[in-house]
């Protein structure tokens, strides 16, 4: 076996990764073996209580809302343990809540509700006209690239994360952080592999896929980036709502902007599209954006 540092991690590796092991009716344990930041990304965890809390359903229902409240940052190097609280089973809505804790301590909390099919009134906001997914630089090659112009500032396996597709319409110079832009950006993505026709499963890899990119949405318009010096950003929260069944494995336009930063927090929301233009979910996201020049 290569060694970690040479090893590809795919798409089969990140589904065994998010699908957590039952230890009880009610209680998870998930791996954390993603080592992509020195911190569990928070994407991971987000797909870890769908997992869980997708295992306690009694009846055949969809998850069409999520909300996260990130408490702690999560140790790579600890499995997480995942508590789901059965809240309500009813008629057509059942509600769960999921506590995931390290060493005894919650780094996330979770309300998910699940809804049976049912039909309804339709309507939805077009898809902004954008360039497709092909000749755009995939986020390995982008990353191995910041690899060698800045040798030693990323971890040596930041290019092997190839689970995901992942391709930034207009990515930012580093070199020019003076440029500022309007906080509005747009990411193609899809699973680099295929999947298996299980809803809950697309569900679970968008989860993971709507922590990329969301949170730097409200730096476009500031002269910051997450490596300046001074710059402390972290997640605060994360909310999703899944309007219709899709398919992760299929390209996915992520389109995002950040209509508000403030209080060292940036509020940051994201809308995915199919490649026909229909909106499939939603996304936002607050998180701390905290810039001390001086420290």
């Amino acid at each position: 076996m290569p060694p970690a540092s040479d090893r590809i991690f795919g798409l089969d590796d990140l589904v065994d990764n998010l699908q957590v092991e039952q230890l009880d009716t009610y209680l998870f344990r998930g791996d954390t073996k993603v080592r992509r930041t020195p911190r569990v990304f928070g994407g991971q965890v987000l797909a870890q209580v769908v997992s869980a809390a997708t295992r306690t359903l009694t009846s055949e229902r969809y998850l069409h809302s999520l909300h996260a409240y990130f408490l702690r940052p999560g140790d790579v190097e600890k499995n997480i343990i995942f508590e789901v609280d059965p809240i309500r089973d009813g008629g057509s809505f059942t509600t769960r809540r999921v506590v995931a804790r390290q060493s005894g301590k919650a780094i996330l909390n979770a309300s998910m509700s699940f809804q049976k099919l049912e039909q309804g009134l339709e309507h939805q906001m077009d898809m902004p006209e954008v360039p497709g997914p092909e000749g755009l630089q995939t986020d390995w090659e982008y990353w191995e690239s910041i690899s060698r112009r800045y040798p030693g500032r990323l971890p040596e396996d930041v290019g092997r994360f190839r689970a995901i597709d992942a391709r930034v319409i207009q990515r930012r110079d580093l070199d020019d952080l003076s440029v500022e832009a309007a906080p509005v950006q747009g990411m193609w993505v899809k699973a680099n592999g295929t999947l298996s026709d299980d809803p809950a499963v697309h569900r679970m890899i968008l989860a993971y896929a709507s922590d990329m990119q969301l949170m730097g949405t409200s730096l476009r318009a500031h002269p910051v980036h997450f490596w300046t010096p001074g710059f402390q950003g972290a997640s605060l929260d994360h909310a999703m709502w899944f309007h219709c069944d899709f398919r992760a494995d299929k390209w996915l336009y992520y389109h995002m902007d950040s209509p508000r930063a403030g209080g060292a927090r940036g509020f940051n929301r994201g809308s995915f599209y199919t490649r026909d233009g229909k909106l499939v979910a939603s996304a936002a996201q607050e998180g701390l954006i905290r810039f001390t020049p001086d420290k």
